[in-house]
């Protein structure tokens, strides 16, 4: 059966994945109790162990996705330094907003249109950098990590959801990394991983922020990092249904290999590569391959009849676009994101099969060509 599911995020579950995938969940037990803060510590140690995390960094469950565990790192961890914000989509745009705004630290802000990057080259390390790894809503990855070099002065602070468990991460090169369940594994939302290098611990361990940290951003105790939040104990509760949830996606995963899961969301991106090649009148956002993200796929319609078009029509064609193919169950929540340049957007990651992006790609081109023709 085609699975029609393209949203990027909450993404969609892995293949076979049904309710009797959470029957053994803990639900009405604390996540205190000895069951609840097994399967906790179960998700962190599988998490490590799948991703290839080394063994001296640590990771740990943090609410509110990966924007909380994002948030909680930038709070405790910046301003010893002077900061680099690189910007080339939305929620890279976000973190500079609020690392100006809110921890009111003045970044060095390196911006590049949607579908490019900045010049990494051009990176100052000793300041602390902040990035994503790929951008969700552009679809631009970083091309390699050899522009973070291994004698930095400055922390890497990467936002890694729509990368991890889909693109090869070099942890060497991180000094925190952060994700949700909600992307690459299709888990549930509302919870977000933090991982810490030695030196982000040591960063921690060494710096009081002069900023009042909410409950939820608070990684230490008594001066030193509370290692219990890396050992499954939780700041606030989490869901145990999500819990055993994410478990299911690690099991999943598990049998694939991390090797294997690259692979999958890179044949996916080789099928859209294929169709947009044998069509004219689509291209990538994307500027060039290397950047290409084989995750959060964005696409731009180039015809000469819809580039006529007044901004307001062509929002109104691809909406209507995308309307035709969820009526036809060929493709759900295919959209650009809402401040990003208008267009289409598949999600490709691990859990999707390329035979279903194989159909929905077909289906838009026949789509695009019925509405094309009434232009």
């Amino acid at each position: 059966m085609h699975n029609p599911n393209f949203a990027s995020g909450p993404c969609s579950k892995r293949p076979g994945w049904s309710l009797d995938a959470v029957k053994d969940a803990a639900v009405g037990r604390s996540h205190r109790s000895a069951l609840g803060k097994e399967k906790l510590l179960q998700a962190i140690r599988e998490t490590k162990r799948i991703l290839e995390i080394p063994e001296d960094y640590l990771a740990g469950i943090l609410p509110a996705s990966d924007t909380g565990a994002f948030e909680a790192a930038m709070w405790s961890l910046l301003g010893p330094r002077p900061v680099t914000a690189l910007v080339w989509e939305s929620f890279s745009e976000g973190w500079a907003a609020d690392i100006a705004k809110q921890l009111k630290l003045e970044p060095r802000v390196m911006r590049a249109d949607y579908g490019r990057l900045p010049d990494l080259a051009a990176v100052d390390w000793r300041h602390d950098v902040v990035f994503v790894a790929n951008g969700t809503t552009s679809g631009v990855k970083l091309p390699h990590w050899d522009w973070i070099p291994a004698d930095r002065k400055g922390l890497a602070l990467c936002d890694a959801t729509s990368a991890a468990f889909a693109m090869p991460i070099d942890w060497s090169k991180t000094d925190v990394a952060t994700f949700s369940w909600q992307k690459c594994l299709g888990g549930e939302a509302g919870h977000g991983t933090l991982v810490l290098s030695p030196r982000a611990v040591a960063r921690l361990e060494s710096y009081d922020p002069p900023w009042p940290l909410p409950k939820i951003f608070r990684l230490k105790k008594g001066g030193k990092i509370n290692r219990a939040i890396f050992e499954g104990d939780t700041i606030n509760t989490p869901s145990l249904l999500c819990v055993e949830d994410y478990l299911d996606a690690l099991k999943w995963a598990a049998g694939i290999g991390l090797d294997g899961l690259i692979a999958r969301s890179r044949a996916n991106l080789r099928v859209v590569e294929e169709w947009v090649a044998d069509n004219d009148w689509i291209e990538f956002l994307a500027a060039t391959p290397e950047i290409r993200s084989s995750t959060s796929v964005c696409l731009s319609v180039v015809s000469a009849d819809f580039m006529a078009l007044p901004r307001e029509e062509q929002a109104k064609f691809l909406k209507a676009i995308a309307g035709e193919m969820a009526k036809r169950k060929a493709a759900y929540d295919m959209g650009s994101y809402k401040d990003a340049p208008p267009g289409f957007r598949f999600w490709c990651g691990p859990t999707i099969d390329p035979e279903d992006v194989r159909a929905a790609v077909s289906e838009l081109g026949k789509v695009y060509r019925e509405n094309v023709a009434e232009l």
